[in-house]
Parts: C-alpha cells; structure tokens; sequence
C-alpha cells in the first residue's frame, strides 16, 4: 500500500455542500422534500427522502427529516460527504506568509479565516487556489487537493507545512500516519483545567444529531482512534491556557476533546464556546466577555509547533510561530481581569 493513500483521516469526514437555496418572502408552509422537488434538476422524491433519512438535508443550519416544513427566509441546504463536481482549481494572488521553503516542501504560518482548501461552499479565497498561483505542479494527495499533507481549520491559526515533490508528499504523509510529526497547538478554554496534564483518548465521530459537529465516543464503531495530550499553561480565573499535543489529526479534534472533559474552547461557536459557560452573572462581566469576544471573533485556538523528518536530508525540522495578535490580545484581557477580581469568590452556581 502507498503511504499517501491515507494522508490525513481528517479529509474523510468533511461535509460538501450540493445545493442552496433561501426561499422567498411569500413561500407559504411546505415540506421541505416537495420544495426541493421543485428546484433540484432530475431530483425524485425518494433521493431527497432518503438524504433526509441519513441527516443530509439542512434548514437554517439544523438537520431536518423530510416532512419538515419550509417557511418565509428559510435557507435550506444538501450537504453530502463526496463532492459535488470535480473541483477545478482557480489560481488566486492570495499571499503566504511562508516561513521556510526549499525544493521539497514549504512551511506556512496561515491566518485565522483561511480556509485551506475548497469545499462546503468556499470554491475560491482558499489556500489551495494560492498554492496553485504561486506553486507550478505541486504533487496531489489522496484527496486531489494539491500539496496538502494536513489541514487546520479555517478559524484556527497556525503552521501547515505542504509538500512541492511526489517524494516529499509521500514521505511527510507517511510520518503523519505514523505519529511520528510533532504537532502542538495553544487553545484557551472554558473553565479551570483540575489537572496540571493529562492524556484524553476516544474515538471521533460525526455527531449523531448535528452532522456539522464531531463528537467523542467510546466505541470504534462509531469513529476513529484520536489521542489528545495536554498540559495547562496558565490560569485565568474563568479561563485556561492549555498546550494541546497531538498524535492523531481528526476533524475537530482539539475541539471535541476538550469539550469532552468539560472545558469547550473560548469563543467556539460550533461547539458552544460563544456562550458564557464560566464565570458570573455580574454586567459588567457581561460586558468584560463581548469585549473579548470582538477582540477574538474566532475559536481561541493556534497551531503554534510543528515538527517532521525532511523528505531528503531526513534531519528533524521543528518550526514555532508566536500567538497571533487578536489571541494574544484576548490572553492579556484575561490576564489583566485575572488579576484584578477574586474570581474564586465570584463565582455563582
């Protein structure tokens, strides 16, 4: 078997969006597979019955069966695990803040609001169509996605390294696969971490109810092995910063287990981050938290380390970047909110 057939599991559990539409100001009460039946090309109502059925329809971002009725301003999508179409890749000038590059492979320090490659509706404006302007032939991986050996979420910040050679593509894959790459992030979450360290270990899966969501689970059945290692880097009151190590690189994965022990990473709409989840019911918290929010409108989340064994001169590359700035200045907004209150003596069950 070929190393890079399994590059990364994470490219196996994405979502693509085949259909949209928002229905009008006068659409009266109708279920939703009969209003699909009336814009979808070719469509039978057993197909759209059946997406329904394995959770694929959406209305308003929520999965839908399909009698549920579509209303006024109501956006209803189909989201389906394989592609749409063939994805032809659109050369854009986006810049790359490239913090290494030679003839086998580059590093990549990308933003938070990148999104690594097309899909869920982002066909352009990604990574990969700047690679493609910048970059002549990169190597394909298993996923027809051009010199991508892993991916980091769109709202998470931090290094990707890609691949420029077959060779290259092929040896940094297997090094993934193997759990031999050094991958560590920064994450600020919800709530005062118990343990100074420790190890979460579970299987991920997509969420049984919200198939936008991944979830943790017990049983191999239901996803794939991931492990987890994190140590906390600092206490916040309310909030903690937590280095997060990784030896596995599913959906989420940082996401979910963290949530899994009760600690959902700050300002994490998918998962719940958004809410107040720690601290008081005071206003001028209140207040203090939306601040924070403005100031870090994202998952507070950063691929800070990355670590590989170079393709051909197989010495071990390490590469660090510094938290970005609206991370950094939400850390020092809670440091300085840390400081200033007994957050011990504020809190209210």
């Amino acid at each position: 078997m070929e190393n890079n057939l399994n590059i990364n599991d994470a490219f196996d559990d994405e979502l693509y969006e085949h259909y949209r539409f928002e229905a009008g100001k006068g659409q009266a009460p109708l279920r939703v597979d009969k209003f699909l039946m009336n814009l979808v090309e070719n469509a039978t109502r057993n197909k759209i019955q059946k997406a329904a059925e394995t959770g694929n329809i959406y209305v308003n971002d929520v999965a839908v069966k399909s009698n549920h009725k579509v209303k006024a301003n109501d956006v209803v999508r189909v989201l389906m695990e394989q592609p749409p179409f063939e994805n032809i890749i659109v050369p854009e000038n986006i810049p790359l803040d490239i913090v290494y590059e030679d003839d086998q492979l580059l590093v990549i320090n990308k933003p938070a609001g990148l999104v690594v490659h097309p899909g869920h509706g982002n066909y352009t404006g990604t990574l990969v169509n700047a690679l493609a302007y910048h970059f002549d032939n990169l190597p394909m991986n298993s996923s027809e996605r051009p010199g991508l050996v892993h991916r980091i979420d769109k709202d998470t910040s931090g290094l990707l390294v890609v691949a420029k050679t077959e060779h290259a593509m092929s040896y940094l894959a297997k090094q993934f696969e193997e759990k031999t790459s050094e991958r560590e992030y920064v994450a600020m979450v919800w709530g005062n971490v118990n343990e100074e360290e420790g190890s979460i270990e579970s299987y991920i899966g997509r969420h049984l109810k919200d198939r936008m969501q991944m979830a943790s689970f017990d049983s191999e059945d239901q996803g794939r092995w991931a492990m987890t290692h994190y140590k906390v880097l600092e206490r916040l009151g309310y909030v903690t910063l937590v280095s997060c190590k990784l030896e596995t690189g599913r959906t989420h994965q940082i996401r979910v287990h963290m949530k899994s022990i009760g600690h959902t990473l700050f300002n994490d709409e998918r998962y719940g981050g958004h809410n107040i989840l720690k601290g008081t019911t005071f206003t001028k918290y209140k207040q203090f938290i939306d601040n924070c929010f403005k100031t870090l409108p994202r998952q507070a989340l950063h691929a800070k380390t990355l670590g590989f064994e170079h393709p051909t001169t197989k010495e071990f590359m390490r590469f660090t970047t510094e938290l970005p700035e609206d991370m950094a200045e939400c850390i020092e907004k809670w440091r300085g909110y840390s400081k200033s209150h007994n957050t011990e003596e504020e809190e209210e069950d």
